[in-house]
């Protein structure tokens, strides 16, 4: 996992992210246990409670359970609740229309930017 303390977006925020990215790659599957939050600020090199931050924030999210003295996992998301699904799909529709916004802006072909989304796939 690579954290850039130069990014725009918060240190927690991009644990969030390659935590998520890691499932969807298939790095970690349902039920894998993620490292501790004190291992993982140690092998990030950043405050424990960034890392706490993060777990509390996947944990909301439903991409993570915590199962005291025993560790956090990855959560089944099959089964999730229809209205956070439509929730969610409001709220990535809602970004995804403020960076359209920005990539027409800045003159960025829809060409270039499918290719990004394929390359990301």
């Amino acid at each position: 996992m690579h954290i850039d303390p130069n990014n725009k977006d918060a240190i927690y925020e991009q644990i969030v992210f390659n935590i998520k990215k890691d499932i969807t790659k298939g790095i970690l599957d349902v039920g894998d246990k993620i490292l501790s939050v004190r291992e993982m600020s140690k092998q990030l090199g950043v405050n424990p409670n960034t890392v706490a931050k993060a777990y509390k924030e996947l944990e909301h999210q439903n991409v993570i359970t915590t199962i005291k003295g025993r560790g956090s996992f990855v959560k089944n998301n099959d089964g999730q609740d229809e209205e956070i699904d439509i929730q969610t799909q409001k709220k990535l529709r809602s970004q995804l229309k403020s960076w359209l916004v920005e990539a027409q802006y800045a003159k960025i072909p829809l060409s270039l930017i499918y290719e990004w989304i394929k390359e990301e796939e």
